[in-house]
Formats: structure tokens, sequence, C-alpha cells
């Protein structure tokens, strides 16, 4: 059912997307091991709120690569857990190096084929929930600022597409086939093919047996496995991101892009009230809070 979104509403489907993202990530970092709160996020929250700050701030249908990346290079904090890579690449850019050059000397010119553009992607998603085609190009746009490998691309298109695809579902009450869609949006890659073999995994032991749980820090590795608990859990948060702690891995990064996904299609009200209450609150210079 087509259906044309205002930008208030993209802009509270993002947020509430945020708002799941960012609870997953915390209560993965904990690791299942629920201390005190306040329960910090990680490099996986400060990027995506970049990309709201970006999206919510600029032209409502283009992603602006440059203002991205500068909001990237300026809010980085190397203690929420950032890799070499990507604080080699955000140091390039905040020192002044041009994004596209940066990202392309990442892994000795290989570029990025880590899941950094996929776990802050859902977000931008969300505000696309109008058109897949538009999400998974607008996806690529955001992934490129920092990842030049097609790999890490790819993953980005497929979680932008899955948190797409998932909030237009919410919004037109129709079924959805999660992984048929993502599969449809995301370019030709390795992270499609594992895509594809998704379709006929049946549990969660499976799934993380075959697609990775996250342990290399790969798109490959972590984003199949994170859709596919999000197609499985699509309406039920807590379980959606208990299922991806219990999986271990980079458990931190796969809830937060299952949970940024699945957040899209259940709104904020979605998201256990305790876990929220108990998650840092997220930075000041956010622009949708």
């Amino acid at each position: 059912m087509p259906f044309t979104l205002f930008p208030g509403t993209r802009a509270a489907l993002a947020a509430d997307s945020l708002i799941g993202l960012s609870v997953g990530d915390a209560v993965g970092a904990l690791g299942g091991d629920a201390g005190a709160p306040p329960w910090r996020w990680t490099d996986d929250t400060e990027e995506a709120c970049c990309v709201v700050n970006a999206i919510t701030d600029g032209d409502e249908l283009v992603l602006d690569q440059d203002r991205l990346a500068e909001l990237l290079g300026r809010h980085f904090d190397p203690g929420r857990g950032y890799g070499r890579g990507a604080l080699m690449t955000l140091r390039g850019i905040r020192a002044g190096t041009p994004w596209p050059i940066a990202a392309a000397a990442a892994f000795d010119g290989q570029g990025s084929a880590g899941n950094g553009g996929a776990m802050r992607a859902a977000p931008l998603g969300a505000w696309h929930a109008d058109s897949l085609a538009h999400a998974a190009a607008q996806g690529a746009r955001a992934a490129e600022v920092t990842h030049a490998h097609p790999e890490g691309v790819a993953g980005a298109v497929a979680v932008t597409v899955a948190a797409a695809a998932a909030a237009g579902a919410r919004l037109s009450g129709e079924p959805v086939d999660l992984l048929g869609a993502v599969i449809a949006h995301t370019p030709d890659s390795r992270v499609r093919g594992s895509l594809s073999r998704a379709v006929r995994l049946k549990t969660a032991e499976e799934a993380a047996y075959e697609l990775g749980n996250g342990s290399g820090a790969l798109a490959l590795d972590s984003v199949p496995f994170a859709v596919w608990v999000a197609a499985h859990h699509l309406g039920d948060y807590r379980t959606a991101v208990e299922t991806c702690v219990a999986a271990g891995g980079d458990m931190d990064t796969t809830a937060a892009m299952a949970g940024g996904v699945v957040a899209a299609f259940t709104g904020a009200e979605g998201v256990p009230k305790e876990w929220l209450d108990a998650r840092e609150p997220l930075p000041e210079w956010l622009t949708v809070q």
C-alpha cells in the first residue's frame, strides 16, 4: 500500500528506531549481566545519532554525505568502543582529510568491510519507509562515508532496507516478508548470499552458527544474523535483543541492528520500559530526542 510521509512522520519513525537501536546496543554491551544503571551505549549509538542529525537537519530525501562525515568526525569518542580501523578513518576526517580519501585508505586501500555502516543504519531506513529502493540508495550513501569496501556498503544497505520495510509494515498494517525485501534490494555481494541462505534457517542457534554472530566485526558475519533475528521476532523487541545476546559475539552491534529494525515496526512502546529507563541518556547534541 503506497503512502505519503511528511517530515514529522519521518522524524518520529527514525526516533523510534534510534531508541530501539540504542537500547539494544546498551543491553548487548552488558553481555547479559545487567548492572546498575545507567547502561552505557557504544559507538553504534553515537554514529546512529550522527545519522539522525544528518537526515533531520538536511534534505528530506537525499543524505548529505559531507554533513554526515563532519558529524562523525566531530562527535566520535574513542572511549565508546570504536575499532582501530574506524578510529583511523574518523581521526583522518576530523583532521580535515576528505572523507572519500579517508574511507578509501582504510585497511591498506581495500576499504572497510566492517559492520560500522550497518550498525548505524536503521533510523535512516525508518526515515525512508515509503520506498525500499530509495532506502537502499540512501543506505549506500551513508555507508560510503566510512566504508569503501562493497561488503561494508552491502551490509549497511541490508539493515537500511530492513528498517524501511519494518516501518512500512507498521504504517500499512500489511504483513511483510522482511528477508525477501532485504534480499531483493541488497547489491550482489557475499552479504546478499548469506541473507539468501538465512531464509531456510529455523532456529537462532542454527542461524548464529551458519551466518556468524559478529565475532569478526564484519558486515558479512553480523548483518545476516541480525536481519534474521529481526525477521523472526519483528513484533517482540525483548526476544529479538535477548536472542542476539544469547548468540554471543559482537552482541552490542547485532542487538543494535536488530533492535533498530524491530523498533521501527513496534514503535518505542515495544521497547521494555525498564530497559529504556536504565539506558544512558542520548547525547545532548542529538537533534531529535
